[in-house]
């Protein structure tokens, strides 16, 4: 391959990444509302699935404390949008995103374990996706529900881990 082709690809896996990751750091306010709202809407569905499924009162527990949470980080983040006058994506469109994001847990004895595994992954890209947008936001309502919402998230990624030694 003649060095010119090796340094147009180069060049262009280069651009591509910058892209890539200028998308990842930076969301509009809409984006990331958006985002975060499909996000929270799969860790619910898979909290409530959960607790239908596990038999034990830990999971149990647990899958409340995330539904009321992230029910509530949702309900902030639709009046964030309100008052902003964001364009957000219609519901049916964050859910159809957000059925795409619940992890498949198998029935069985291993069904606690998985739905414990896929928390602590859940857990951790959201603290990770807030905090990405909390530091590069001008937008103080975006700041002040990450400041509320980080140490819920930080609470639920303890708990999750104590689930997942705990199988």
């Amino acid at each position: 391959m003649s060095r010119m082709a090796t340094q147009i690809r180069c060049f262009s896996f280069a651009t591509l990444l910058g892209l890539f990751a200028g998308t990842a750091f930076a969301q509009s306010p809409a984006d990331f509302i958006n985002d975060a709202s499909a996000k929270g809407m799969a860790d619910i569905e898979a909290s409530r699935l959960a607790h239908q499924k596990s038999e034990s009162k830990e999971v149990k527990d647990y899958t409340i404390v995330v539904i009321n949470d992230r029910t509530t980080a949702n309900q902030h983040l639709a009046k964030i949008a309100k008052k902003l006058d964001l364009p957000v994506a219609p519901r049916e469109e964050i859910a159809d995103k957000a059925k795409t994001m619940i992890p498949q847990v198998k029935d069985g004895e291993t069904f606690d374990q998985a739905y414990a595994a896929s928390q602590v992954k859940a857990t951790e890209e959201a603290i990770q996706q807030i905090q990405q947008e909390a530091q590069s936001t001008d937008v103080p309502e975006i700041k002040a529900f990450a400041d509320e919402t980080l140490p819920k998230l930080q609470s639920h990624l303890e708990m999750a881990r104590a689930l997942q030694a705990s199988r």
